[in-house]
């Protein structure tokens, strides 16, 4: 990657990093297809045409290539060149020949990480882009850049945010397969060394990424095998098909049961029209957090981020019995609502008690169960599909937030619960998957990316939340301290992120640069709304013991 030519012209040159890549001989080269077991002398000539004929129909499979799907063209699209960054800090400095052997041994293996992008120049009208094997050069993708010696010792949080801010406007080159491992081998307030996997979203959707990642770690108290993550949640709800009662169980509970799809099927219809309105028209209030002009994402972004505690969240979801991403919806309700306020304190304070202002995010949910490490571990060993499911599996939802002033920071989780409550009741990703891939092939892929430009335009912020390893875990021989994954390339200002890993969870923002110069307060406004909650959840909690006690006593 040539620094002159990814330099963000709105940048002093003094600013620019320069980039050098440590060239280390590491033998890239691979098996592309298992090597034959001995045969039997007698069946030998008679398999040996069935051999070859196996033979060339693979290399004809490799050679064609596998089609992308259709959410993978989506982020080709100019307005949805998104790529996500997943920035990992080390408890150590980073054995670069130690991680590009681990690499060696993973990532390079994989179908997508070891594929490129091609699409057919001939006259055919539908042309589709494909993935196409190749030879993985480690030193297109390994890269160690040059920071000025007194931003890194002096500041070295800011110097790890400056060169991420830098690397949105950074192109990548799509000659090569799409990632790029940067090492920033300088200590900062929360780890030893950084490293930054800036990956094309048309890789896969964020869980599969997490994963794949994940399934590239080892635990540290046994590094011999994999991660343990948390259990699945037992997940329940009309979404999620209830088994049919058994008919001892009586009338009601049949027509109960059969309730439970009537109101599917309503929300559904309500939230398929809400969509299809918000694509067109429908457009939330403008506020601080809405893009303040067209083009927002090609604009520089900043990626902060924040830790919190995680045990902190479960005793607010024990307390008020809901679920960990109920307790971060109303976490992120608090937070935008005293960014705010702040923000427009010139109203009086009765005035902004009165306002209930409601905006949307857009949420990409992955409507597949995700592919489990083992699997994932076992590809990348072969460098072969085993028939895990790979790739952006993803619908759309659109999540609605609610900006108030409450005189009881509980309020803010009741409302959070409320929400996921109604959105569990829906199919409204599942239709979106489905509806737009036949819209992709009635209309084309600039149909498809022009409806959901209108979704995300008028819409005010991106949100997920992941789950990670429930234990520490060490990256080809180096102990993670932190996981801070995020996206760019999409046409939102701000975006809110919530990752787990042990007993916390990194709470990341990526904000327009320009938009947000006081991110770092707006993460403040988060980490004190969490602290206020859970200050409000113990109290709770011990009046409902008190209460107890007392009625113990009659």
């Amino acid at each position: 990657m040539d620094p002159a030519a990814t330099a963000d012209p709105g940048s002093s040159s003094s600013s620019t990093p320069t980039l050098r890549k440590r060239r280390i001989s590491v033998d890239t080269s691979r098996e592309t297809a298992p090597r034959p077991e001995p045969e039997e002398e007698g069946s030998m000539a008679a398999s040996a045409p069935a051999a070859a004929a196996a033979a060339a129909r693979r290399r004809d499979l490799e050679a064609a290539g596998e089609p992308m799907s259709p959410a993978g063209r989506l982020f080709r699209e100019k307005h949805f060149n998104c790529y996500i960054v997943a920035v990992i800090g080390l408890g150590t400095a980073v054995d670069v020949a130690a991680a590009r052997a681990g690499m060696e041994a993973t990532l390079v293996r994989h179908p997508r990480f070891s594929s490129i992008q091609v699409k057919d120049d001939d006259a055919r009208k539908n042309a589709k882009p494909r993935w196409v094997r190749t030879t993985v050069n480690l030193d297109d993708h390994v890269i160690v850049p040059y920071l000025d010696p007194a931003a890194t010792s002096t500041k070295p949080d800011q110097a790890v945010e400056d060169y991420l801010s830098w690397l949105s406007t950074a192109p990548m080159d799509h000659s090569r397969p799409l990632w790029e491992f940067h090492v920033l081998n300088f200590p900062t307030s929360e780890a030893t060394a950084t490293v930054a996997i800036r990956m094309h979203h048309s890789l896969g959707d964020g869980v599969s990424l997490l994963s794949l990642l994940i399934a590239c770690t080892r635990s540290a108290a046994d590094p011999a095998r994999l991660p343990e993550l948390p259990p699945a949640p037992r997940r329940a709800g009309p979404v999620y098909a209830r088994p049919r009662p058994p008919l001892s169980a009586g009338f009601v509970a049949f027509a109960l049961w059969l309730w439970s799809y009537v109101v599917l099927a309503w929300h559904t219809l309500v939230d398929v029209v809400c969509f299809v309105a918000t694509a067109w028209f429908l457009s939330d209030p403008r506020t601080p957090f809405m893009a303040a002009s067209e083009g927002v994402e090609f604009r520089r972004k900043r990626f902060v981020h924040r830790t919190l505690s995680l045990d902190d969240v479960k005793f607010v979801k024990n307390a008020m019995k809901c679920t960990v991403n109920d307790v971060l919806i109303g976490v992120t309700n608090a937070g935008l609502s005293r960014y705010y306020f702040r923000k427009t304190s010139g109203s009086n304070n009765e005035g902004k008690k009165s306002q209930n202002i409601r905006v949307r995010s857009a949420l990409l949910v992955n409507i597949r169960r995700a592919p489990g490490l083992h699997a994932l571990t076992e590809m990348m060993a072969s460098s072969k599909n085993n028939g895990a499911k790979w790739g952006n599996l993803i619908g759309y939802m659109i999540l609605p937030f609610h900006i108030a002033m409450h005189d009881d920071p509980l309020e803010y989780i009741r409302q959070g619960k409320r929400t996921a409550e109604r959105k569990k009741a829906s199919l409204e990703a599942v239709f979106t998957y489905w509806s737009g891939n036949l819209i992709v092939k009635l209309f084309g892929m600039k149909a498809a990316a022009a409806l959901c430009y209108g979704m995300f335009t008028n819409t005010t912020l991106s949100f997920s939340s992941m789950v990670g390893p429930a234990e520490k875990v060490e990256f080809y021989g180096h102990p993670i301290v932190y996981i801070a994954p995020s996206v760019y390339g999409h046409p939102h200002a701000l975006t809110v992120h919530y990752q787990s890993y042990t007993n916390s969870i990194k709470l990341v923002l990526a904000v327009d640069d320009a938009q947000f110069p006081d991110s770092h307060q707006l993460l403040d406004d988060f980490a004190e709304s969490l602290r206020l909650i859970r200050q409000a959840a113990s109290k709770d909690d011990k009046k409902k013991l008190d209460q107890h006690s007392f009625f113990g006593t009659m």
